[in-house]
């Protein structure tokens, strides 16, 4: 993924897909460590730990990773923002909910959760250039409420902080498409040029040498001068 051009590789070792059987920090630890700690010595990109537990976290920025990536944005675990904060990490703060009812509407919804996530990683003493915002494509959202974000994504960047994009073969692609995830890159790259024309920062995909090819084109048309 690096030779692809990958900035940086994101590794989680429990399914954050909705609906999936919950994994022991124990076991997670079990699965995750040995592959950070291959990665981190190997791999020339930072890496990110995919977890909800701080514990989890903690040992996987011991082991060579920089970024949390935690899609209960500080929410979830309550000792995750110290774990973050005493590290020195990055994070990924991915809005979530259960259910879908968004009474105020999906992006009111998603605003809320941010404000209070920023809040506590301020609290813990998280500085402001180590957050990245993630919409949370896919998590407490119906295909509809999924397609809305993805309508609205420019809106995101009103909090002045970046904002990543993890849309890569998601459940509303094939909502879209009819298609399972293994048929699903087309789709994706769709997102991705979305993303960069709304000036987003990032994009967290499966297939990287063909999203790295989107971006460019899509920089080139949306976001680089030449004059």
């Amino acid at each position: 993924m690096a030779a692809e051009g990958a900035d940086w590789i994101d590794i989680g070792a429990e399914s954050s897909r909705p609906g999936a059987a919950p994994v022991p920090a124990d076991e997670e630890l079990r699965r995750l460590l040995p592959v950070v700690t291959g990665v981190c010595a190997a791999c020339p990109v930072a890496v990110s730990v995919d977890t909800v537990k701080a514990s989890v976290a903690r040992a996987a920025l011991a082991a060579g990773a920089t970024w949390v990536n935690d899609i209960w944005g500080l929410q979830g675990d309550p000792q995750m923002a110290a774990v973050v904060a005493e590290a020195g990490a990055h994070v990924v703060i991915m809005h979530n909910q259960h259910g879908t009812a968004y009474p105020d509407g999906v992006l009111a919804g998603i605003s809320r959760f941010f404000e209070t996530s920023v809040r506590l990683a301020t609290q813990a003493g998280i500085s402001r250039d180590r957050l990245v915002l993630d919409p949370g494509i896919g998590f407490g959202k119906t295909p509809a409420q999924n397609l809305t974000v993805l309508r609205s994504l420019g809106e995101l960047k009103r909090y002045g902080l970046p904002v990543l994009l993890g849309a890569s073969r998601k459940s509303v692609i094939g909502h879209v498409l009819g298609l399972p995830p293994a048929e699903r890159l087309e789709g994706s790259l769709a997102t991705t040029v979305a993303a960069v024309a709304a000036g987003l920062d990032a994009v967290r995909v499966h297939d990287a040498r063909a999203h790295v090819r989107a971006a460019r084109v899509a920089d080139a048309l949306y976001r680089i001068s030449h004059g």
